[in-house]
Formats: structure tokens, C-alpha cells, sequence
């Protein structure tokens, strides 16, 4: 059964969200603060945190942080802001999705049906998307009889990006799981393969790849 952990200071929004989260076949794990939710996924392999951002002790944030330090599993902010800033912070933090109370309880749950099928996707080694087949194995990219070779920093931007269609990633972020973090280039080096890639790959091969202005890019799927 799948876990998932949902951490909030919030007795009744923990009570909510547990209710639609046990409806659709998963198991909730409860944490009411960021320490306790950190001590449970010890000794729980959930599959997706739901974590709000003002917690005691330790804040959303800071529990995003180290769940992407040290796990390989979506996470769900949920707080009573929208500002852009808190977004970018929550983004920059390893955040994968962004919800801003109050919501609605449905809207969550489809939010969390999207990001396991993503994770399911990412972990593949050959991903379809779009028109693409992008194979890690051999590092190629195809469509139809075409094929790409691509530089292999190309290749893994482009491979990251595809293994979780419309989720947003900062330029810090990329550079970190792409360049790695001792990375001292230039600040622009992001920009650059992304044009590269746009070029590359036009509508017709059915992604586009966005900015998404002050927080960084994503990739989407054309319908």
C-alpha cells in the first residue's frame, strides 16, 4: 500500500486530508511538526510527503530540504501563502507541487495521483513523451525514423526535465543534479542547453520546454 506522510501543526487539516488520502487506497503517516515528520519517514518508506510550510520546530522548507537530500520521493507543499517569492523558496527547497490553503480536498488528490506517475515515469530507463522516446541506456532520443545524438549534458537535462513533465525546476536546482553541486560556471550555462534544446526540438516533436518567469523552466507535453 502506498504511505503517505502528511505533516501538519494542524490537527484538522491532518484530519481532512488523511480522510480523502485513506478513500483513495493509500495509508496516511501523521506528523505534527517538521522533526516528528522527519523522525517517521525513518522508519516508514513512504512514497510522497505532504508538508506544510509554517510548522514548529522545523519548517516546511527545511523538512523539503532534507527529504530531498536524503529521499527519492515527491513532496506537496501546502500553505496560506501565494506569494512568488514563497513559491520560488519552495521549489528551490525540492518542493514538487505547490497547494495553497484552502483547497480543495480533490484537487489534492489529483495532485498526488500526477506526482506518482511521474516519480513511476521518473525512475524508468526509457522515458516517452510527447512524440520522443528518450532512452538513458544508449543516450539517444528518437521520433519516428529521426534520431538525436545529444551531448550528454543535453541529454540529462533534457532526460530530468522529461521524467517529470510540468513540474517547475529552478536553474539551482538543474545545475545541482545535472552539473553537480562543487559546479562553479557560469550562471548562464542552464540558458544556454535549454536554447540548444528548443532548437533541437520543435512543437512537432510534442514537448515544449517553458520558462516560467522568476522561478525557472518546465517541460510540457502538447496535446
Amino acid at each position: 500500500m502506498v504511505k503517505v506522510l502528511i505533516a501538519d501543526d494542524d490537527e484538522a487539516i491532518r484530519k481532512l486530508v488523511g480522510h480523502y488520502v485513506r478513500a483513495e487506497g493509500f495509508e496516511p503517516i501523521f506528523a505534527s511538526d517538521g522533526d516528528e515528520a522527519l523522525d517517521l519517514l525513518e522508519v516508514n518508506s513512504a512514497e510522497l510527503a505532504i508538508v506544510d510550510l509554517m510548522m514548529p520546530k522545523r519548517d516546511g522548507y527545511l523538512v523539503a530540504k532534507h527529504i530531498r537530500t536524503f529521499y527519492d520521493i515527491p513532496i506537496i507543499m501546502l500553505t496560506a501563502k501565494n506569494q512568488l517569492l514563497d513559491k520560488e523558496k519552495g521549489f528551490e527547497a525540492g518542493t514538487d507541487d505547490y497547494l495553497t490553503k484552502p483547497f480543495e480536498p480533490e484537487e489534492l488528490i489529483y495532485r498526488i495521483r500526477a506526482l506518482l506517475r511521474r516519480f513511476q515515469k521518473a525512475s524508468a530507463k526509457t522515458i516517452q513523451v510527447g512524440h520522443l522516446m528518450i532512452d538513458k541506456g544508449s543516450y539517444a532520443v528518437k521520433a519516428g525514423q529521426k534520431e538525436w545524438l545529444l551531448p550528454v549534458k543535453e541529454f540529462e537535462l533534457l532526460y530530468q526535465l522529461a521524467s517529470f513533465p510540468e513540474r517547475i525546476f529552478t536553474r539551482e536546482e538543474l545545475i545541482e543534479q545535472i552539473w553537480g553541486k562543487d559546479y562553479d560556471g557560469a550562471d548562464r550555462t542552464v540558458d544556454v542547453h535549454i536554447k540548444r534544446l528548443r532548437d533541437h526540438f520543435k512543437q512537432e516533436s510534442g514537448i515544449l520546454i517553458t520558462t516560467v518567469r522568476g522561478l525557472g523552466y518546465k517541460l510540457e507535453e502538447l496535446k
